[in-house]
Protein backbone atom coordinates (compact mmCIF):
# COMPACT_ATOMS: atom_id res chain seq x y z
CA UNK A 1 0.00 0.00 0.00
CA UNK A 2 1.31 3.41 -0.44
CA UNK A 3 1.41 5.74 2.30
CA UNK A 4 -2.40 7.39 1.44
CA UNK A 5 -4.19 4.35 0.86
CA UNK A 6 -2.19 2.85 4.57
CA UNK A 7 -4.02 5.96 6.55
CA UNK A 8 -7.37 5.50 4.56
CA UNK A 9 -7.33 1.93 5.48
CA UNK A 10 -6.35 2.98 9.23
CA UNK A 11 -9.38 5.13 9.27
CA UNK A 12 -11.54 2.81 7.37
CA UNK A 13 -10.78 -0.50 9.04
CA UNK A 14 -10.73 0.19 12.55
CA UNK A 15 -12.72 1.51 15.48
CA UNK A 16 -11.59 4.93 15.91
CA UNK A 17 -12.61 7.39 18.53
CA UNK A 18 -11.57 10.38 16.87
CA UNK A 19 -13.99 9.67 13.89
CA UNK A 20 -17.24 7.30 16.29
CA UNK A 21 -16.84 8.51 19.33
CA UNK A 22 -16.52 6.56 22.83
CA UNK A 23 -18.62 3.58 21.21
CA UNK A 24 -15.03 2.95 19.20
CA UNK A 25 -13.30 2.56 22.96
CA UNK A 26 -12.56 -1.18 24.46
CA UNK A 27 -12.85 -1.71 28.34
CA UNK A 28 -9.51 -3.17 28.97
CA UNK A 29 -5.81 -2.91 28.40
CA UNK A 30 -5.95 -6.77 26.85
CA UNK A 31 -5.22 -5.38 23.56
CA UNK A 32 -2.37 -3.28 24.04
CA UNK A 33 -1.07 -5.82 26.28
CA UNK A 34 -0.71 -9.11 23.76
CA UNK A 35 0.04 -6.68 21.24
CA UNK A 36 3.65 -5.41 22.34
CA UNK A 37 4.34 -8.76 23.96
CA UNK A 38 3.75 -9.80 19.92
CA UNK A 39 6.10 -6.88 19.21
CA UNK A 40 8.98 -7.40 21.82
CA UNK A 41 7.79 -5.07 23.93
CA UNK A 42 8.51 -1.84 22.65
CA UNK A 43 7.64 0.55 25.21
CA UNK A 44 10.22 -0.75 27.72
CA UNK A 45 13.27 0.06 25.54
CA UNK A 46 13.36 3.84 26.88
CA UNK A 47 12.65 6.25 29.58
CA UNK A 48 9.69 7.97 28.88
CA UNK A 49 7.29 10.58 30.82
CA UNK A 50 3.46 9.92 30.43
CA UNK A 51 1.00 13.27 30.41
CA UNK A 52 -2.83 13.46 30.99
CA UNK A 53 -5.07 16.17 32.03
CA UNK A 54 -8.36 17.38 30.50
CA UNK A 55 -6.86 20.22 28.71
CA UNK A 56 -3.08 21.53 28.37
CA UNK A 57 -1.63 17.93 27.95
CA UNK A 58 -0.69 18.19 24.24
CA UNK A 59 1.17 21.94 24.55
CA UNK A 60 2.95 20.89 28.11
CA UNK A 61 4.12 17.62 26.09
CA UNK A 62 5.43 19.80 23.63
CA UNK A 63 7.01 21.98 26.21
CA UNK A 64 8.55 19.39 27.71
CA UNK A 65 9.81 18.00 24.56
CA UNK A 66 10.92 21.53 23.27
CA UNK A 67 13.50 21.79 26.39
CA UNK A 68 14.85 18.25 26.27
CA UNK A 69 15.82 18.83 22.20
CA UNK A 70 17.38 21.97 23.20
CA UNK A 71 19.11 20.29 26.24
CA UNK A 72 20.51 17.17 23.45
CA UNK A 73 18.22 14.70 24.16
CA UNK A 74 17.13 13.00 21.21
CA UNK A 75 13.35 12.84 21.83
CA UNK A 76 10.00 11.26 21.16
CA UNK A 77 6.58 12.56 21.03
CA UNK A 78 3.61 10.91 20.75
CA UNK A 79 0.59 12.92 20.69
CA UNK A 80 -2.98 12.70 19.72
CA UNK A 81 -5.40 14.41 17.83
CA UNK A 82 -3.32 15.01 14.46
CA UNK A 83 -4.76 17.80 13.25
CA UNK A 84 -3.60 17.43 9.27
CA UNK A 85 -1.66 14.48 8.90
CA UNK A 86 -1.28 11.04 10.63
CA UNK A 87 2.60 11.09 10.92
CA UNK A 88 2.27 14.62 13.31
CA UNK A 89 1.41 12.24 15.99
CA UNK A 90 4.74 10.25 16.46
CA UNK A 91 7.90 12.96 16.37
CA UNK A 92 11.35 12.52 16.87
CA UNK A 93 12.81 15.85 17.83
CA UNK A 94 9.85 17.14 16.09
CA UNK A 95 9.93 15.43 13.28
CA UNK A 96 7.13 13.54 12.11
CA UNK A 97 7.78 9.70 11.56
CA UNK A 98 8.49 8.90 7.68
CA UNK A 99 5.56 8.22 5.57
CA UNK A 100 7.53 4.60 4.71
CA UNK A 101 7.36 3.91 8.19
CA UNK A 102 3.74 4.19 8.79
CA UNK A 103 3.34 1.76 5.39
CA UNK A 104 6.18 -0.86 6.60
CA UNK A 105 4.76 -0.86 10.25
CA UNK A 106 1.02 -1.93 8.96
CA UNK A 107 2.22 -4.02 5.87
CA UNK A 108 3.90 -6.10 8.66
CA UNK A 109 1.76 -6.44 11.18
CA UNK A 110 -1.59 -6.38 9.01
CA UNK A 111 -2.59 -9.80 9.35
CA UNK A 112 -2.31 -9.62 13.15
CA UNK A 113 -4.39 -6.19 13.21
CA UNK A 114 -6.95 -7.83 10.96
CA UNK A 115 -7.14 -11.18 13.44
CA UNK A 116 -7.15 -9.59 16.75
CA UNK A 117 -9.07 -5.96 16.00
CA UNK A 118 -7.08 -3.66 17.62
CA UNK A 119 -8.62 0.01 17.56
CA UNK A 120 -7.15 2.68 15.61
CA UNK A 121 -5.59 4.21 18.83
CA UNK A 122 -4.32 1.21 20.17
CA UNK A 123 -2.56 0.31 16.77
CA UNK A 124 -1.12 4.08 16.84
CA UNK A 125 0.78 3.92 20.22
CA UNK A 126 2.23 0.82 19.14
CA UNK A 127 3.66 2.22 16.36
CA UNK A 128 4.60 5.07 18.21
CA UNK A 129 6.36 2.71 20.60
CA UNK A 130 8.01 0.44 17.95
CA UNK A 131 9.35 3.82 16.43
CA UNK A 132 10.71 5.06 19.46
CA UNK A 133 12.46 2.20 20.43
CA UNK A 134 13.70 1.53 16.80
CA UNK A 135 15.30 4.74 16.78
CA UNK A 136 16.60 4.34 20.38
CA UNK A 137 15.64 7.77 21.21
CA UNK A 138 16.69 8.93 24.67
CA UNK A 139 13.39 9.85 26.25
CA UNK A 140 10.38 10.01 25.02
CA UNK A 141 6.76 12.59 26.21
CA UNK A 142 3.55 10.17 25.95
CA UNK A 143 0.40 11.83 26.02
CA UNK A 144 -2.58 10.29 27.23
CA UNK A 145 -5.56 10.10 24.73
CA UNK A 146 -8.42 9.66 26.72
CA UNK A 147 -8.49 9.49 30.85
CA UNK A 148 -5.55 7.36 32.11
CA UNK A 149 -6.42 4.11 33.51
CA UNK A 150 -7.98 2.41 30.91
CA UNK A 151 -6.18 4.50 28.24
CA UNK A 152 -3.99 2.12 25.71
CA UNK A 153 -0.47 4.29 26.43
CA UNK A 154 -0.93 3.25 30.06
CA UNK A 155 1.01 0.32 29.53
CA UNK A 156 4.29 2.36 29.78
CA UNK A 157 6.11 2.22 33.33
CA UNK A 158 7.14 6.47 33.34
CA UNK A 159 10.14 7.62 34.90
CA UNK A 160 7.61 11.02 35.78
CA UNK A 161 3.68 11.59 35.65
CA UNK A 162 2.30 14.58 34.90
CA UNK A 163 -1.47 15.57 35.28
CA UNK A 164 -2.20 19.09 33.96
CA UNK A 165 -5.47 19.57 35.38
CA UNK A 166 -9.07 17.81 35.60
CA UNK A 167 -12.26 19.39 33.68
CA UNK A 168 -15.42 18.44 32.88
CA UNK A 169 -15.11 16.57 29.22
CA UNK A 170 -15.55 12.80 28.22
CA UNK A 171 -18.25 12.42 31.13
CA UNK A 172 -20.10 9.57 29.38
CA UNK A 173 -17.03 7.58 29.60
CA UNK A 174 -15.14 9.14 32.61
CA UNK A 175 -17.68 9.89 35.07
CA UNK A 176 -19.72 12.70 35.94
CA UNK A 177 -18.38 14.60 38.67
CA UNK A 178 -14.83 15.82 39.34
CA UNK A 179 -13.98 13.05 41.63
CA UNK A 180 -14.75 10.56 39.35
CA UNK A 181 -12.61 12.03 36.43
CA UNK A 182 -9.63 12.48 38.76
CA UNK A 183 -9.37 8.77 39.55
CA UNK A 184 -9.69 7.75 36.12
CA UNK A 185 -6.57 10.24 35.34
CA UNK A 186 -4.93 9.00 37.99
CA UNK A 187 -4.76 5.86 36.68
CA UNK A 188 -1.16 6.83 35.19
CA UNK A 189 0.35 7.16 38.68
CA UNK A 190 2.49 4.18 38.95
CA UNK A 191 4.06 3.19 42.42
CA UNK A 192 7.60 5.22 43.52
CA UNK A 193 7.28 7.06 40.11
CA UNK A 194 6.62 11.12 41.10
CA UNK A 195 3.62 12.66 39.82
CA UNK A 196 3.32 16.36 38.55
CA UNK A 197 -0.12 17.81 39.46
CA UNK A 198 -0.70 21.20 37.50
CA UNK A 199 -3.99 22.35 38.80
CA UNK A 200 -5.78 21.05 41.59
CA UNK A 201 -9.42 21.86 43.60
CA UNK A 202 -9.67 20.42 46.98
CA UNK A 203 -12.27 17.82 45.28
CA UNK A 204 -8.91 16.46 42.89
CA UNK A 205 -6.63 16.76 44.98
CA UNK A 206 -7.78 14.39 47.59
CA UNK A 207 -8.29 11.65 44.68
CA UNK A 208 -4.74 12.44 43.98
CA UNK A 209 -3.24 12.34 47.14
CA UNK A 210 -5.17 8.58 47.97
CA UNK A 211 -4.49 7.55 44.92
CA UNK A 212 -0.56 8.46 45.59
CA UNK A 213 -0.33 7.57 49.13
CA UNK A 214 -1.53 3.64 48.07
CA UNK A 215 1.52 3.47 46.09
CA UNK A 216 4.29 5.76 47.55
CA UNK A 217 4.33 8.02 44.68
CA UNK A 218 5.60 11.10 45.67
CA UNK A 219 2.85 14.18 44.08
CA UNK A 220 4.60 17.18 43.44
CA UNK A 221 1.97 19.82 43.79
CA UNK A 222 2.67 22.75 41.01
CA UNK A 223 0.42 25.49 42.58
CA UNK A 224 2.28 24.88 45.87
CA UNK A 225 5.86 25.65 44.32
CA UNK A 226 7.95 28.76 43.64
CA UNK A 227 8.86 27.90 40.16
CA UNK A 228 11.31 30.34 37.70
CA UNK A 229 9.46 32.18 35.01
CA UNK A 230 10.33 31.61 31.19
CA UNK A 231 9.09 33.47 27.77
CA UNK A 232 7.17 31.02 26.36
CA UNK A 233 6.06 31.01 22.27
CA UNK A 234 2.65 30.02 22.72
CA UNK A 235 0.63 32.49 23.55
CA UNK A 236 -2.60 32.94 25.35
CA UNK A 237 -3.46 33.00 28.87
CA UNK A 238 -3.86 29.40 29.98
CA UNK A 239 -0.22 28.56 28.28
CA UNK A 240 0.83 30.31 31.68
CA UNK A 241 -0.50 27.01 33.74
CA UNK A 242 1.15 24.87 30.78
CA UNK A 243 4.16 26.48 31.37
CA UNK A 244 4.55 26.49 35.36
CA UNK A 245 3.55 22.36 34.74
CA UNK A 246 6.31 22.26 32.05
CA UNK A 247 8.92 24.00 34.08
CA UNK A 248 7.87 21.43 37.42
CA UNK A 249 8.28 18.47 35.10
CA UNK A 250 11.83 19.77 33.58
CA UNK A 251 12.92 20.44 37.30
CA UNK A 252 11.82 17.38 38.79
CA UNK A 253 14.26 16.03 35.35
CA UNK A 254 16.85 17.96 37.05
CA UNK A 255 16.39 16.30 40.01
CA UNK A 256 16.51 13.14 39.03
CA UNK A 257 19.57 13.92 37.08
CA UNK A 258 19.23 14.36 33.66
CA UNK A 259 21.31 17.34 32.41
CA UNK A 260 19.20 20.04 31.32
CA UNK A 261 21.33 23.29 31.81
CA UNK A 262 19.49 26.60 31.70
CA UNK A 263 20.20 27.88 28.46
CA UNK A 264 18.20 24.87 26.87
CA UNK A 265 15.32 25.71 29.09
CA UNK A 266 15.47 28.80 27.79
CA UNK A 267 15.41 28.69 24.39
CA UNK A 268 13.33 25.43 24.63
CA UNK A 269 9.88 27.00 25.87
CA UNK A 270 11.18 30.37 23.73
CA UNK A 271 11.24 28.02 20.61
CA UNK A 272 8.24 25.24 21.31
CA UNK A 273 6.83 25.82 17.78
CA UNK A 274 9.97 25.69 15.73
CA UNK A 275 11.02 22.96 17.91
CA UNK A 276 7.75 20.39 17.70
CA UNK A 277 5.72 21.61 14.98
CA UNK A 278 2.79 22.56 17.19
CA UNK A 279 -0.09 23.42 15.52
CA UNK A 280 -3.53 24.70 16.65
CA UNK A 281 -2.55 26.42 20.13
CA UNK A 282 -3.81 30.23 19.35
CA UNK A 283 -2.25 30.07 16.15
CA UNK A 284 -1.92 33.14 13.81
CA UNK A 285 -3.75 32.09 9.96
CA UNK A 286 -3.73 35.77 8.91
CA UNK A 287 -3.34 39.30 9.76
CA UNK A 288 -5.96 42.65 8.87
CA UNK A 289 -8.39 41.71 9.76
CA UNK A 290 -6.34 39.27 12.50
CA UNK A 291 -7.40 35.33 12.07
CA UNK A 292 -6.43 32.88 14.64
CA UNK A 293 -7.48 29.08 16.02
CA UNK A 294 -7.54 27.79 18.79
CA UNK A 295 -8.27 23.84 19.32
CA UNK A 296 -9.93 24.81 22.64
CA UNK A 297 -13.42 22.22 22.91
CA UNK A 298 -14.61 21.56 26.45
CA UNK A 299 -15.60 24.03 29.28
CA UNK A 300 -12.43 24.37 30.77
CA UNK A 301 -10.51 25.65 27.33
CA UNK A 302 -13.54 28.23 25.73
CA UNK A 303 -13.52 29.18 29.24
CA UNK A 304 -9.89 29.84 29.24
CA UNK A 305 -9.66 31.27 25.18
CA UNK A 306 -12.34 33.75 26.23
CA UNK A 307 -10.22 35.41 29.21
CA UNK A 308 -7.70 36.10 26.64
CA UNK A 309 -9.59 37.18 23.78
CA UNK A 310 -11.23 39.71 26.67
CA UNK A 311 -7.71 40.97 27.03
CA UNK A 312 -7.07 41.43 23.50
CA UNK A 313 -8.05 45.27 21.15
CA UNK A 314 -10.18 44.97 18.42
CA UNK A 315 -13.15 45.79 16.54
CA UNK A 316 -16.15 43.16 16.51
CA UNK A 317 -15.07 39.88 17.26
CA UNK A 318 -16.27 37.03 14.71
CA UNK A 319 -16.55 33.12 16.07
CA UNK A 320 -16.32 30.48 13.40
CA UNK A 321 -17.22 27.91 15.89
CA UNK A 322 -18.35 24.34 15.22
CA UNK A 323 -18.46 21.54 17.95
CA UNK A 324 -18.93 17.43 18.56
CA UNK A 325 -22.07 15.91 19.27
CA UNK A 326 -20.87 14.70 22.69
CA UNK A 327 -19.93 18.04 24.37
CA UNK A 328 -21.47 19.84 26.85
CA UNK A 329 -23.76 22.73 25.27
CA UNK A 330 -25.61 23.84 28.22
CA UNK A 331 -22.30 24.34 29.91
CA UNK A 332 -20.64 26.24 27.41
CA UNK A 333 -23.00 28.50 25.81
CA UNK A 334 -22.63 31.01 29.04
CA UNK A 335 -19.29 31.09 28.72
CA UNK A 336 -19.47 32.49 25.11
CA UNK A 337 -19.38 36.21 24.58
CA UNK A 338 -22.50 37.39 24.04
CA UNK A 339 -21.65 40.52 21.63
CA UNK A 340 -19.71 38.09 18.78
CA UNK A 341 -21.17 37.49 15.72
CA UNK A 342 -21.01 33.29 15.06
CA UNK A 343 -21.00 31.57 11.87
CA UNK A 344 -21.43 27.73 12.57
CA UNK A 345 -20.11 25.16 10.75
CA UNK A 346 -19.82 21.51 11.28
CA UNK A 347 -16.43 19.57 10.42
CA UNK A 348 -16.07 16.44 8.41
CA UNK A 349 -17.19 13.27 10.21
CA UNK A 350 -20.14 11.54 11.83
CA UNK A 351 -19.55 13.26 15.65
CA UNK A 352 -19.76 16.57 14.57
CA UNK A 353 -23.15 18.22 15.33
CA UNK A 354 -24.47 20.00 12.38
CA UNK A 355 -24.39 23.45 11.88
CA UNK A 356 -27.91 24.27 11.65
CA UNK A 357 -28.28 22.48 15.12
CA UNK A 358 -25.84 24.58 16.57
CA UNK A 359 -27.24 27.91 15.00
CA UNK A 360 -30.17 27.25 16.06
CA UNK A 361 -29.57 26.74 19.86
CA UNK A 362 -26.93 29.85 19.86
CA UNK A 363 -30.01 31.69 18.60
CA UNK A 364 -32.77 30.36 21.07
CA UNK A 365 -30.01 31.83 23.60
CA UNK A 366 -29.79 35.25 22.25
CA UNK A 367 -27.01 34.69 20.00
CA UNK A 368 -26.27 36.43 16.72
CA UNK A 369 -25.98 33.16 14.58
CA UNK A 370 -26.15 31.68 11.32
CA UNK A 371 -25.27 28.27 9.68
CA UNK A 372 -23.03 27.68 6.95
CA UNK A 373 -22.19 23.95 6.90
CA UNK A 374 -18.46 23.80 5.89
CA UNK A 375 -15.59 25.28 8.09
CA UNK A 376 -14.14 26.82 4.82
CA UNK A 377 -18.04 28.55 3.96
CA UNK A 378 -18.19 30.17 7.92
CA UNK A 379 -14.72 31.07 7.50
CA UNK A 380 -15.30 32.44 3.92
CA UNK A 381 -18.09 34.40 5.34
CA UNK A 382 -16.36 35.74 8.40
CA UNK A 383 -13.82 36.89 6.40
CA UNK A 384 -16.05 38.89 3.86
CA UNK A 385 -18.01 40.73 6.77
CA UNK A 386 -15.05 41.56 9.11
CA UNK A 387 -13.53 44.98 8.84
CA UNK A 388 -9.47 45.51 9.15
CA UNK A 389 -9.40 45.91 12.88
CA UNK A 390 -11.81 43.09 13.78
CA UNK A 391 -11.00 39.70 15.44
CA UNK A 392 -11.61 36.29 13.84
CA UNK A 393 -11.24 33.19 15.91
CA UNK A 394 -11.92 29.81 14.72
CA UNK A 395 -12.80 26.94 17.75
CA UNK A 396 -14.92 25.02 19.23
CA UNK A 397 -13.39 21.40 17.98
CA UNK A 398 -10.15 19.96 17.03
CA UNK A 399 -11.47 18.69 13.74
CA UNK A 400 -12.45 22.24 12.62
CA UNK A 401 -9.36 23.80 13.06
CA UNK A 402 -7.85 20.66 11.38
CA UNK A 403 -10.15 22.02 8.37
CA UNK A 404 -8.33 25.64 7.96
CA UNK A 405 -4.83 24.95 9.19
Amino acid sequence: MTYQQTTDWLFAQLPNFQQQGPRALFKNLDNIFHFCDYLGHPQNNFPCIHVAGTNGKGSTSHMISSVLQSAGFKVGLYTSPHLKDFRERIKINGIPVEELEVVDFVNSHICYLNEERLSFFEMTVAMAFTTFAKHNVDIAIIEVGLGGRLDATNIINPILSVITNIGRDHMGFLGTTLPEIALEKAGIIKPHVPVVIGEYCSETIAVFDAEADKIGAEIIAVPDLVVPTYECDLKGMYQLFNLRTATAAILELKRQGWTIPEQAMEQGFGHVVANTQLLGRWQKLSHRPDVFCDVAHNVDGIRVLVQHIQTLVFGQLHLVFGVMKDKDLDSILPLLPKGAHYYCCQANGERALTSDVLSSVLSSKGFESQSYGAVSSALQAAQSAANTDDLIVICGSNFVVAEII
